[in-house]
């Protein structure tokens, strides 16, 4: 009788430990998917066996794994925004709260979910090689996308600014031309607008600071992202290609268009490297980052 007494306060005690986990939600990068078994699939795998109980959804834009993948070169980011506010809403294990991990291009895509829809509220944002003010190189593709990238690169090269180009490719929605700051501005449908570029939008700040923590992960040997800076919210300076600015250089932070300068002062700004190229970290090194700093 007392064992089975016994049996039952660990049980109860294992339940109110596995509740006591803030959901995660993940949002993959270019040429991933929610489901890879090497990727996602071996995060999900990772988070479930250092917090048991916890409830996770790997996000799946479109109907199948295949088109899921082609979506993260070809719908529209606003839309691919617009469909995860729409799957977090419907949610009801997410109704109190969920942490939001973004790889690679999932970042900056989880920064416009945190300014746009602040229901159901989001925790902690970890950005793990988002690219907060675009990219301006397509030096390398991931993964066996190689077709997929070449043809990229083909639109890019003939005008990421064209408006079909656009409108269809994901990466020319996040493309910052420095040697044109004024056209990157005045086109860019999504970084220049979540990045308050062309009109301060006072709800997007709003939104964001309701967001506990925001952490930027930077990969010190990145060779995919140019500038690798902007996985810290810095960029190359306007006319170069070559120098960089940081963050708490530019006019975003300086005048606290989106409040990064008042997380930062309240210490709920983080910067985060692995020494690795992108996306090539160690899990003992996603435990002692990621894990123990903001999930538990």
């Amino acid at each position: 009788m007392a064992s089975c007494a016994l049996l039952t306060l660990c049980l109860i005690a294992f339940v109110a430990r596995s509740s006591a986990y803030i959901p995660v939600v993940l949002w993959h990068g270019m040429g991933d998917s929610c489901c890879n078994p090497l990727s996602m699939g071996s995060i999900v795998n990772l988070l479930k066996k250092q917090l048991p109980g916890l409830y996770t959804v790997s996000l799946e834009i479109g109907n199948s794994v295949a088109e899921d993948t082609e979506n993260g070169f070809f719908m529209n980011c606003n839309k691919q925004v617009d469909i995860v506010c729409t799957k977090l809403l419907a949610d009801p294990k997410l109704a109190g709260g969920y942490n939001a991990i973004g790889f690679s291009q999932g970042g900056q895509f989880w920064r416009a979910v945190a300014q746009r829809c602040p229901n159901p509220p989001m925790v902690n944002l970890i950005s793990v090689g988002g690219q907060h003010q675009g990219v301006y190189g397509f030096p390398r593709c991931p993964g066996d996308q190689v077709k997929m990238c070449d043809f990229v690169r083909k639109l890019l090269n003939f005008g990421a600014y064209n408006e079909y180009v656009q409108e269809t490719l994901v990466q020319a929605q996040y493309w910052h031309d420095p040697l044109n700051e004024d056209l990157y501005r005045n086109t860019s449908i999504f970084i220049a607008d979540i990045n308050q570029e062309r009109t301060f939008n006072a709800t997007y700040k709003a939104n964001f600071l309701r967001v506990k923590n925001f952490a930027m992960v930077k990969f010190l040997q990145d060779t995919m992202v140019q500038p690798r800076e902007s996985e810290w919210f810095g960029f190359y300076k306007p006319g170069e290609t070559n120098q960089t600015y940081d963050l708490k250089d530019s006019k975003l932070y300086q005048q606290d268009l989106l409040g990064l300068q008042e997380m930062d002062q309240q210490g709920r700004l983080h910067y985060l490297s692995s020494d690795s190229d992108h996306l090539k970290f160690t899990d003992q090194w996603f435990i002692d980052n990621i894990i123990n700093q903001f999930l538990k």
